[in-house]
């Protein structure tokens, strides 16, 4: 049956319309995006087809080229739609760090950071640059590494901070993993360079690692 035929308070649009995208499920989000299904399956059917070949909608969106293209209903005009839709929402929280004064909400903060670096298949070490009043003066990914590990180099951090008149720094990576917890050397890279930076006067506000789904913040678990 097709959507135009499903009751009303049902079909994606008018349901998003009507309760707000926050009721729908991926499925229905992903179908919304989709527009279209192809022969034998609606837009929904194809969206949860398309959810259980990728293994979720996290690994959906993050698909290379390559793969994303090759499956059905999906193609190269599609790929580019996608990666519009991801940057634009990624500029769009990035606007809302720089207009919102100083960072006093850590949700808003990870949020950010989440959408910058979750996608990635490989370690990516980044900094927000914050002036003496916590306003962000750059995001800048320094390192990249591989699915386990990336080297950090602390002087090229002191260095660039310094370059920025940087007051504070909020540290962010990745875990390809999809585990959150930090590791042993994650907490003493964030040391070595709380060392390096406080010669310099310049502050380690947190350091925040990426998971799957989460986002777990050193400073809140009293590590920093």
């Amino acid at each position: 049956m097709p959507i135009t035929d499903w009751p009303i308070d049902e079909r994606p649009r008018e349901k998003l319309l009507q309760r707000g995208s926050e009721s729908l499920s991926d499925a229905e989000l992903l179908a919304i995006f989709l527009r279209t299904g192809v022969a034998g399956q609606t837009a929904v059917d194809l969206a949860r087809s398309l959810l259980a070949e990728f293994g979720g909608l996290r690994h959906l969106l993050s698909a290379d080229q390559r793969r994303f293209c090759k499956s059905r209903g999906l193609g190269m005009a599609k790929y580019t739609q996608l990666q519009a839709v991801l940057e634009m929402a990624r500029r769009y929280l990035h606007e809302q760090l720089e207009t919102s004064g100083s960072l006093t909400a850590p949700e808003q903060t990870q949020d950010y950071l989440r959408a910058r670096l979750r996608h990635y298949a490989y370690e990516v070490f980044s900094c927000l640059f914050l002036d003496n009043r916590h306003r962000v003066i750059r995001y800048e990914e320094l390192f990249r590494g591989t699915i386990d590990g990336a080297n950090v180099h602390p002087r090229e951090v002191v260095r660039r901070a310094l370059e920025l008149n940087a007051a504070a720094l909020i540290f962010a990576h990745n875990h390809p993993s999809g585990m959150a917890e930090p590791s042993r050397a994650d907490r003493q890279i964030t040391q070595r360079l709380k060392d390096a930076l406080a010669l310099v006067d310049i502050r380690v506000l947190d350091h925040i690692v990426i998971g799957e789904g989460e986002a777990v913040s050193l400073a809140e678990r009293g590590m920093i």
